[in-house]
């Protein structure tokens, strides 16, 4: 295990590029998500079609064909960014997906009643979703949230097939200068576990709380 104490530098720098492509791409894949949620329950049917085309052909295409497509494909198009910012693109429009749909299921969980009232009381369709909805949807659904949130942490590993020098990227490296793949790739997880074991643990006690005050 020399390799892993000798390089801990390589590792945490691989961890900080992971946690700010994580943190990042999920801040973006949730605003996406709510987007995608409220044209999903929204009373125009447009809108709805272009939600379920949106989701279903970003989820059922491979996200290493997703990045491999955005990295070769978007400069021929003329947009040029680096592949640390292709990356989080990538991984935000792809996870928005899945967060679209996880908050259209909070959504089904509120009350008809609730819906009812505010109607009654004069709130549009977009002041219910954002005063009455949204917020009781969201609560509803911290622990699926933090699956994706979870998710995302080891999809981000895909990013080092376009160079990004997040925890496998630098651990791609190691394994080339060190010819020691199987101590390094012990490494990697460890520094992987490092990211996801907190989330768990966070995701828990904040779903916990929830169901306290709920």
């Amino acid at each position: 295990m020399g390799v892993l104490f000798d390089n801990l530098d390589v590792f945490w720098a691989g961890l900080r590029t992971t946690a700010a492509l994580t943190g990042l791409s999920f801040m973006l894949a949730l605003l996406i998500g709510v987007v995608l949620a409220a044209c999903r329950v929204s009373p125009v049917r447009p809108l709805r079609a272009a939600a379920m085309f949106y989701v279903e052909t970003l989820r059922n295409m491979p996200l290493t064909v997703h990045m491999l497509l955005a990295f070769f494909g978007w400069p021929k198009l003329g947009f040029r960014y680096s592949p640390f910012v292709t990356a989080v693109i990538v991984l935000a429009y792809y996870t928005g997906a899945f967060v679209g749909e996880t908050i259209r299921a909070g959504i089904n969980t509120v009350g008809r009643g609730q819906v009812e009232a505010a109607r009654s009381i004069g709130l549009g369709f977009g002041k219910q979703l954002r005063l009455v909805v949204l917020p009781q949807a969201v609560r509803s659904v911290v622990a699926p949230l933090g699956s994706l949130l979870s998710a995302l942490v080891r999809n981000s590993a895909v990013a080092y097939t376009i160079a990004v020098l997040d925890i496998m990227g630098r651990s791609d490296r190691l394994i080339t200068t060190t010819a020691k793949p199987l101590e390094v790739l012990i490494g990697a997880a460890l520094t992987y576990y490092v990211l996801t074991i907190p989330i768990a643990f966070g995701i828990n006690a904040v779903d916990r709380r929830q169901r306290i005050i709920r």
